[in-house]
C-alpha cells in the first residue's frame, strides 16, 4: 500500500477520552449490515499505525477478533451485551483498563456503535478511577467529548459506579490476546 491509504482510515466516531491513552470508536468496519471487510481492515491498520497497543471489544460476539490477529494487533474481549448485568461486567473491565493504562498501553474500546452503553461505560470508568470525582461531571465530560447527549441507559451505568469496589492493585487481565499467541 502506498500514499494516503498506507496508514489506513480513522474509525467512525473515533474520540479520545483520555488524550493519547484511551479512546472509543464504532466497531472497526462498521456495525450490523453496514459492516465492510475492506473498511474494517483499513480502520484496524489505522489503529495499528497510531500506536494503539490494545483493542478492547465489548461486543457480545467474537466478531472482528480474527481480523485483529491477522493485523497483529493485541486485543481483549470483554462481552457486554444489552442483557448482561453491568455489575458483573464493569468492575472487571474497569480493573483491566486501569492495569493497561498504568502499564502505559494505548487502548481503544469499541462496541457496535458509539451510543449510550459505550458512553456510560467510559463515563463510569472516569468516575470509578477517580479521574472525575462526580458522576455528573463524568457524564458532562463524555457528552462534550462525543458531541451528543447521554441517554438514560448510559446515565444508569454511571450511577452504578459507587456500588462497585474501589480500584485495587492492577493484575493481568484474563481475556487478553497478544499477537502471535
Amino acid at each position: 500500500m502506498r500514499g494516503k491509504w498506507a496508514a489506513g482510515i480513522k474509525p467512525r466516531f473515533f474520540t479520545w477520552v483520555i488524550k493519547d491513552r484511551l479512546a472509543v470508536c464504532e466497531r472497526p468496519g462498521g456495525y450490523a449490515r453496514n459492516h465492510r471487510k475492506v473498511r474494517r481492515r483499513e480502520e484496524i491498520l489505522w489503529i495499528k499505525c497510531q500506536g494503539f497497543t490494545r483493542v478492547v471489544s465489548l461486543l457480545a460476539s467474537p466478531h472482528n477478533l480474527h481480523a485483529y490477529d491477522e493485523e497483529h494487533v493485541a486485543w481483549s474481549h470483554v462481552p457486554f451485551a444489552a442483557n448482561d448485568d453491568p455489575a458483573a461486567v464493569l468492575p472487571e473491565l474497569y480493573q483491566q483498563l486501569r492495569a493497561w493504562l498504568r502499564e502505559g498501553e494505548r487502548v481503544v474500546v469499541h462496541q457496535e456503535e458509539v451510543g449510550d452503553r459505550l458512553m456510560g461505560t467510559v463515563a463510569g470508568y472516569l468516575h470509578w478511577s477517580g479521574l472525575l470525582a462526580e458522576s455528573a461531571a463524568a457524564v458532562a465530560v463524555v457528552e462534550r467529548l462525543l458531541g451528543r447527549q447521554m441517554g438514560p441507559e448510559g446515565r444508569r451505568l454511571v450511577a452504578m459506579v459507587p456500588s462497585f469496589a474501589p480500584p485495587a492493585p492492577a493484575g493481568t487481565a484474563p481475556h487478553d490476546h497478544e499477537p502471535g499467541s
